[in-house]
């Protein structure tokens, strides 16, 4: 089989906010170092999340919106084009879920939430700790994603979130949900972004990968299509999509920074 051409996508959230774009790149950045170095799509995908959950300019890991109760709960999620899937819902004292996730990919389960999300996190030697979180604001972009693809033609979909501002600490968004805020195949893999709900009714990321492929449409086409048909006018939504071949691509109807790198 010959070889493929290493590439990394990834976005900040739909939705506008403060300037996230170089923090975008510095992601993309370090995945396409790590894919340049032989690494695999996954550990290329963890990683560059992990920067972002990092980050606290972003609603995810350490920049988590406070719940209506004052509680931070953190979603991840991890899929793989061979099948393999990892997902956590409403993590506490879990900086960084995406790393929960990708452990999650070798077990007999895909998912974990709450207390039993953290017990088993523990039990696998996750750092516990505080998580800093941030005051819930207007229309900020909400998730963070990055899909990989290493040079076997593996492909890896991470994303990672705090939630949607004001809402009850029990609510669960589109980033843990496949085939919603995710998805991953041998031929295209997807991440969604913006308003959990309308991502998770439309069933989003599953419907334009299959909107590409079975209608033959092209990547650019198939998240505009997702967008514009499957997403009520003024809902704030954004995409990012790669596949087997070629550079990743970034759609949305509002803002959202997005960067990509191919070899």
């Amino acid at each position: 089989m010959p070889e493929s051409i290493p590439a990394v996508v990834a976005h900040g959230g739909a939705g506008p906010g403060p300037d996230r774009q170089k923090n975008v790149e510095e992601a993309v950045k370090v995945a396409s170092k790590l894919l340049q170095s032989g690494a695999s799509a996954l550990d290329a995908a963890v990683e560059a999340c992990v920067i972002l959950e990092d980050d606290p300019v972003f609603n995810a890991g350490t920049g988590g919106v406070f719940r209506n109760d004052g509680s931070v709960l953190l979603d991840a999620s991890l899929h793989l084009s061979d099948g393999r899937m990892g997902f956590v819902i409403a993590m506490e004292d879990t900086p960084n879920p995406i790393r929960v996730a990708a452990d999650l990919l070798d077990e007999p389960i895909n998912g974990l939430t709450g207390e039993g999300a953290r017990s088993w996190a523990d039990s696998k030697g996750h750092k516990r700790a505080p998580v800093e979180g941030r005051q819930p604001v207007e229309e900020v972009g909400d998730t963070v994603g990055v899909i990989t693809r290493d040079s076997t033609g593996a492909m890896a979909c991470a994303t990672s979130t705090g939630g949607c501002s004001y809402r009850p600490p029990g609510r669960v968004g589109d980033v843990p949900l496949p085939g919603c805020g995710f998805w991953a195949s041998r031929e295209l893999s997807v991440a969604a972004t913006g308003e959990g709900e309308a991502i998770t009714t439309a069933l989003l990321s599953y419907r334009v990968g299959e909107r590409a492929l079975r209608e033959k449409a092209t990547i650019q086409e198939a998240m505009s299509w997702g967008i514009s048909e499957l997403i009520d006018e003024g809902v704030s939504v954004g995409l990012i999509a790669l596949g087997r071949e070629g550079p990743g691509k970034g759609f949305s109807n509002t803002d959202m920074p997005w960067a990509e790198w191919h070899g």
